[in-house]
């Protein structure tokens, strides 16, 4: 029970001293491992089936940032900050659907018989869906990943913030990016310099209600 209460306040603080930080200190960057660890960390979020359809494009040249500066409105933690995560959704996820059904079977965590139940219904179900309905999937699954990482990166010792202000289009030809992947958002990751400004919520009374909507 101890445990629990400290990992359990561990987290609490996590969450209560995250804030969108837009000063970085250029000087600090990440290695590729420093970032592997935190994306590993990520993916641990959950997604509709277990069909995982994040990807990342992990930006840490600074020259490429430098072009990416103009695409996100000039947002100057773009080139400041250590490293710019572009989080997209595989509109197409269920094709990886074999893949990740065999891996819970070596896991030991699926028989081969609910294996080849769910890879059939995955399979069945997402491909019959519409377009909008697919990217519907992928963005509500792309914004839990995009909180998670965000957390997963103040526990490290790292500040971010999300970024939805960058023009879409330009970003999608600047990477090539089929149109089978949706654009989530970008995310600023690195070292502040200077502190996020603090801010309130809305109180519990006006954003809850218990067993009904009254609007």
């Amino acid at each position: 029970m101890e445990t629990q209460v400290k990992n359990s306040l561990s987290f609490s603080q996590v969450i209560r001293d995250r804030h969108s930080v837009r000063k970085y200190d250029p000087s600090r960057t990440m290695s590729d491992e420093e970032i592997q660890d935190l994306l590993s960390d990520a993916i641990l979020a959950p997604s509709s089936s277990n069909l995982q359809p994040w990807r990342f494009i992990v930006i840490t040249d600074q020259s490429l940032k430098e072009q990416l500066l103009p695409v996100a409105f000039n947002q100057q933690q773009v080139v400041e900050a250590s490293a710019i995560i572009a989080v997209l959704g595989d509109l197409e996820a269920y094709r990886n659907v074999d893949k990740i059904w065999d891996s819970a079977v070596e896991a030991g965590y699926a028989t081969p018989v609910v294996r080849n139940t769910m890879v059939e219904n995955s399979w069945n179900t997402y491909s019959a869906l519409s377009r909008e309905k697919q990217k519907e999937i992928a963005l509500v699954d792309g914004g839990l990943i995009s909180m998670q990482l965000m957390l997963a990166a103040k526990a490290k010792g790292y500040d971010t913030v999300p970024m939805g202000g960058y023009n879409a289009d330009r970003f999608r030809e600047m990477f090539q990016i089929p149109q089978r992947y949706a654009t989530v958002m970008l995310i600023a990751v690195g070292h502040a310099a200077a502190e996020g400004r603090q801010t309130t919520r809305l109180p519990l009374e006006d954003v809850v209600q218990f067993n009904g909507f009254k609007g």
